[in-house]
Formats: structure tokens, sequence, C-alpha cells
């Protein structure tokens, strides 16, 4: 593992850990392991669906989603699904789609849908000379076949009010765009007394069917 690898991996694992010691931010955080095959299968009985991710990357490249079903096992990628009849078969596939990269496994959510593909969302938050602000917060529609919402994989931005009412109802916009506020603000509170220096935050959020917010990931950058 190189040092930026090893770098982003602990600092995403710090991320985390500084989220999870706020009662009001942990709710919120899929349960996140590292990637090793006794994980992956602890997670499997748990949870019976994950998804494995590379810990460095972006636009979704990478991101697969396995689960576990009476049948075995299956991942997808991109559009595109595997079968396995055993555990071991899953793993060995797995292992050579990381190619010794280090990957996290995180409980995947059944997101909401708009006329059946995923939507997350995206909250821009940046420190000006007058303190925080939001550059925006909008909704990521996945393409059709596909579970990565990312715009480089033929995603659609719709605002987040569109978003939230396509999926849920618009009835639930006041109170999703609230609460995905007052985590933001939140969380920068907190990851900004371990950061200092931060002046970018990324947040992606997901609303699962339930209704429930999830963090998924917090992108930060320097100032």
């Amino acid at each position: 593992m190189g040092e930026q690898q090893g770098r982003q991996l602990a600092s995403k694992w710090a991320k985390t850990a500084i989220l999870l010691s706020h009662p009001s931010i942990a709710p919120h955080i899929p349960p996140t392991k590292r990637f090793t095959a006794n994980h992956l299968r602890s997670m499997l009985d748990t949870h019976q669906m994950v998804v494995v991710k590379p810990v460095v990357g972006a636009g979704g490249h990478g991101v697969i989603k396995v689960t576990r079903s009476e049948g075995g096992y299956a991942y997808t990628y991109y559009a595109q699904t595997k079968r396995f009849a055993s555990f071991g078969a899953l793993v060995a596939a797995l292992n050579k789609k990381r190619k010794g990269r280090a990957y996290l496994i995180q409980k995947g959510i059944h997101l909401a849908t708009v006329d059946g593909k995923p939507i997350d969302y995206r909250v821009k938050y940046v420190k000006t000379e007058k303190g925080w602000v939001y550059r925006a917060i909008v909704g990521r529609i996945a393409k059709k076949g596909l579970f990565v919402t990312n715009l480089c994989r033929g995603g659609t931005l719709v605002t987040a009010a569109q978003g939230i009412s396509r999926s849920l109802s618009s009835g639930a916009v006041a109170e999703k765009k609230g609460k995905m506020r007052e985590l933001t603000v939140l969380s920068t509170g907190v990851l900004e007394t371990k950061y200092p220096g931060i002046g970018q935050l990324g947040f992606d959020y997901g609303i699962d069917k339930s209704g429930k917010i999830w963090i998924f990931e917090v992108n930060t950058r320097p100032q």
C-alpha cells in the first residue's frame, strides 16, 4: 500500500471516527469496515447487501454492490452482475478486481428512487469571510440500470427539492433538506475542531426508502 493510499485510508477512517464520536451524527453513518474476507462474511450475514469501494477513488469508479441470497452471492459492477455459488469464489473475484488496493466495506442502503433509479444528494459547504455558506444542495439520479449516481457515469442532476419530492413526497422536502443542513453544520463543527484549516466540504448524503438520511462520505479540501 503506497503512502498516498495509506494517508487517504488514515484520513477516511479518521474522519469517520470523528463523526462517529458525535451522538447526533453517528446514527447517520452506515457501518463501515476495512475490506477483509472475514469482515465481508460477517457484514453480508448482518446486512445481506453491502457496497465495496476503493479507499482512493472518485466518480463511482470501482464501487461494487455485493449481495447474499438463498442461491449464493452476487456482485454488481456498473450494469454487470455476476453470480457465485460459494463465498470463496466471490472473494477470489473481488480480490482480482481490487488488485491489492485498499478497499472499504459499507452497509448497503436501499436508496429512495425516482422512476426506479436510485437518487443521492451532494451538499457543498464553503468557508468565506462571512463564515460557512452553502454553494449547492443537489440531487443526483443514477442512470437507468446503474446504482452509482455520479454524473460522469450518466447521472442526472436535479434540485434537492425536486429529488426529495419525486423520490419521497413534496411534503417531505422541508424536513429532509432541514435535516441535511443540520447534519452538515454539526459535522462541519466537529471536523473543524480536528482539522482547523478546512475551507471546502462536499457531503454525500443518501435517503433510504423509509426516509432516513445517511452520510456516505465527506470530502475535505483545505482552504
